[in-house]
């Protein structure tokens, strides 16, 4: 039971340290190399497989103290990977320009996968040697796998990101501890009192177990996160007198308050306006995704440059509106309601730490979120205009992002379940008959996510039977245009007060019912119209799918099955995103996707020498390496194929990325150590075929029950979520114990590399997931998965032990 006791700690060690480094490098860099980590363990497992097989001595020594060896070695290579990123930041915006940028990245690539080879290793190991007992040893590693989801998302409240790193690296330590007290009752009883197995050792580990648990929760300086210096937060504290007057963790993000004199900001003003803003404090989210707090010195209606804004324009629509807002994180939105007149607000914001930081900044704020008017909603905006509520007359989406060039591509992996078709159909739903949606986005040339916003103005109308052309108005500032969406048409009351406003402050519209070709392209000249061009162009479309195809980005709307509003790339940009490499301070060009297709290349050059290079050593025929081979690189495929489409999938129904990956997985996890405890009693062939069934009916089914319980609190939706996932997690833990059985009657010697194989092309499947999911939705991801289960059904027969001939009688 030791060493049962000492893997599972190692296992809960591993994840959480891997979930942590997620929301690590989200706050050191960006969201997408937050998507690396998964690729990282993933390797760590696969090179094991690969080492155990390179070296077959050591799959003996599992009674040894090499398991012991193996968890100190995680604590080990887990703190020093991690000072690693800390003190060699890598440097995505130099890396057309910088080379050196690859190298350390590929020294980040190596260090971070390090300690899951250590974890990865130990699970080896207790596999090759104890391979009648493959299901206990998966059952270990799985359920303990989970437990760690659990501590990712609890403890980083009290201790931090960093913190958690030395609580990983603690539970490391523990590991080793219940290792070496299974190793001391292996061992004969006169070799028990050997130097390693003496109390003093024992001593010692438990000093340092206790050292670390400390630390964590006053973590020394050299661990603390080194951000990006092109995060929004780094370009705060470069004002000389800058300074934190907040910063706090809870489990899926870290919120940080600048004060300083130079902080000013009104991106939305007009022309016309001579109105400056008053003091302000700058609020982040994970070091990025500037909002401003406003300094409200007698009162709100005393805020006269909020008159300036385009977001003032709804208030003179619906004098005393009463108004929802969905996620205004610093509050700008919220003020602009009140300084207008607004006669409630009703403030929804997902992120409780937000709220606690805007309270935070007391009678300076006017105390906003605790103003009579004002009520906060701890919610998610698409959770909470589920659930029966009083129509409201404006809905604001709020523009809580920074201005970020298309060119960048940094955001393109982010799911945005906030800006897709779907959602727009149900903000119109909350509204009342009259009310108006008003969404706002950046401007930029040519027209990207302006547009995007718009087609989805389009066709979430269309879906509810409205008349677009009549239904929308759009105007621009300097930067910002804003989007109106009326569930009728508008009157032409409505439109005379629009071009009033319009007129007032110097405003361009962009689209009206009855524009007229000499009120465009009046104020902020532009050498062609080309917002109002391209919104009337989208409306005139007879084909509208061709109209997307011939446009220079991909601003088709996104929907729940594809949520990646920040993804703008299209195949025909790729000639001139690499002519720009070199050229540009942009290195993605048109978007993130070539940082997936990068580490594609990487991981499959990577699989390939992991699964290749053990093959020299073994003396096996063609037929048993071949079926080998695929066998568990299927399930490899398959399982990460399955596994993160339901974490990105799950995200509208959590409500966070951090959420949803920690509850998959534990999900996912604990069934499937569950299933792998029961392998032996479950026909593997069954399973095989009951799991591409599955997959299916998780892709066309998950919409359904989200649209159903999504209103419920999230304690239920947690539980939903756990109950939902149980069945395909319990027969997702079958297969891998279950091809390991049939290895150990045919040729034990395979075990390690079917490890090997296993978690190489788990590396490939991580990033893979991740393209498909950009280009074709999860619902592919998914039948992909469900595919090479099919396979797996297939290649099965050819694992099972070969039958000697039975000699006739005589």
């Amino acid at each position: 039971m030791f060493v049962y006791v000492g893997l599972f700690l190692l296992s809960c060690a591993s994840l959480m340290f891997e979930i942590n480094l997620s929301r690590v490098f989200s706050v050191a860099q960006f969201y997408h190399f937050a998507f690396m980590v998964v690729s990282l363990a993933l390797l760590g497992y696969g090179a094991s497989g690969t080492f155990l097989s390179l070296f077959p001595r050591l799959r003996k020594r599992a009674g040894t103290k090499l398991l012991v060896w193996l968890s100190w070695a995680f604590s080990f290579t887990s703190l020093c990977a991690y000072a690693l990123t800390v003190h060699l930041p890598f440097d995505s915006y130099r890396i057309a320009r910088d080379w050196r940028q690859v190298g350390v990245l590929l020294v980040h690539y190596v260090a971070l996968a390090m300690p899951f080879f250590c974890s990865g290793t130990a699970v080896g190991v207790l596999f090759a040697a104890r391979p009648r007992h493959a299901s206990r040893v998966y059952a270990a590693n799985l359920v303990g796998s989970a437990i760690g989801c659990v501590f990712a998302v609890a403890t980083p409240s009290f201790v931090g990101a960093e913190g958690v790193v030395l609580l990983s690296a603690a539970c490391g330590v523990a590991a080793a501890l219940a290792f070496q007290c299974g190793v001391s009752r292996d061992l004969p009883a006169a070799h028990r009192a050997s130097p390693s197995m003496t109390p003093l050792s024992r001593v010692i580990q438990g000093a340092a177990l206790v050292i670390l648990l400390l630390a964590a929760f006053r973590t020394p300086s050299f661990l603390n996160i080194e951000l990006s210096p092109y995060k929004s937060l780094s370009y705060l504290l470069q004002y000389p007198d800058a300074r934190l007057v907040f910063q706090r963790w809870n489990s899926f993000s870290r919120v940080d308050v600048v004060q300083s004199e130079s902080i000013r900001g009104l991106p939305g003003s007009g022309f016309r306006c001579s109105s400056q803003p008053p003091p302000q404090r700058g609020l982040t989210v994970d070091g990025d995704d500037l909002n401003y707090i406003y300094h409200v010195q007698t009162g709100f209606s005393d805020l006269a440059c909020t008159n300036c804004l385009l977001t003032a324009l709804p208030y003179r629509l619906r004098p005393a509106a009463q108004t929802l807002v969905l996620e205004p994180r610093g509050g700008s939105d919220v003020v602009t309601a009140l300084a207008q007149g607004a006669d409630s607000v009703t403030v929804v914001e997902a992120n409780p730490l937000i709220v606690d930081a805007v309270r935070a900044q007391g009678a300076w704020a006017g105390h906003l979120y605790d103003d009579p008017r004002v009520e906060t909603v701890l919610e998610h905006g698409r959770t909470y205009v589920q659930r029966p509520h009083e129509p409201v007359d404006l809905l604001m989406l709020s523009l809580n992002a920074p201005h970020r060039a298309v060119a960048s591509g940094a955001y393109s992996l982010n799911e945005d379940y906030r800006y897709t078709v779907q959602a727009f159909v149900d903000y119109l739903a909350a509204l009342r008959p009259d009310g108006l949606l008003v969404v706002t986005r950046w401007l930029q040339v040519p027209p990207s996510e302006s547009i995007r916003a718009f087609a989805l103005a389009v066709e979430s109308l269309e879906r509810l039977g409205a008349r677009p052309r009549s239904s929308l108005v759009a105007l621009r500032s300097y930067r910002q245009m804003m989007i109106l969406i009326r569930r009728g048409p508008f009157t032409e009351g409505e439109l005379r007060a629009v071009r009033g406003f319009a007129e007032e402050r110097a405003f361009d519209l962009v689209y009206l019912p009855d524009l007229r070709p000499d009120e465009i392209n009046r104020y902020n000249v532009l050498e062609e119209p080309v917002y109002h061009r391209a919104c009337t162009a989208l409306l005139d479309a007879e084909g509208r799918e061709a109209w997307y195809d011939h446009y220079p980005f991909n601003v088709e709307p996104p929907s729940d099955d594809r949520p990646f509003f920040g993804h703008f790339f299209k195949a025909e940009q790729a000639p001139a995103v690499l002519a720009s490499l070199g050229h540009t301070w942009q290195p993605f060009g048109g978007a993130g996707y070539f940082v997936l297709l990068i580490l594609l290349i990487i991981a499959l050059l990577v699989a390939s020498t992991l699964i290749l290079a053990p093959m020299a050593v073994l003396d096996r025929g063609a037929g048993p390496l071949r079926a080998t081979l695929v066998y568990f690189a299927l399930l490899g495929l398959a399982y990460l194929s399955v596994e993160i489409p339901l974490m990105q999938r799950f995200i509208l129904f959590l409500g966070s990325p951090a959420h949803a990956m920690a509850t998959v997985l534990f999900a996912i996890l604990l069934f499937s150590g569950i299933g792998s405890a029961c392998s032996r009693r479950v026909p593997l062939s069954v399973v095989l075929v009951l799991l591409p069934i599955l997959a299916g009916l998780y892709a066309a089914l998950l919409p359904r029950l989200f649209s159903i319980a999504l209103a419920a609190p999230l304690w239920a939706r947690l539980i939903i979520t756990a109950a939902a996932l149980a069945p395909l997690g319990f027969l997702m833990g079958i297969p891998l114990p279950g091809g390991l059985a049939l290895l150990e009657e045919r040729d034990p010697g395979l075990i390690s590399w079917a490890w090997a194989a296993n978690g190489a092309t788990s590396v490939v499947a991580s990033i893979l997931a991740a393209l498909l999911a950009l280009s074709f939705g999860f619902s592919v991801v998914l039948a992909l998965g469900g595919t090479c289960y099919v396979g797996a059904l297939l290649t099965v027969a050819s694992l099972r032990p070969l039958r000697s001939p039975v000699s006739p009688g005589p």
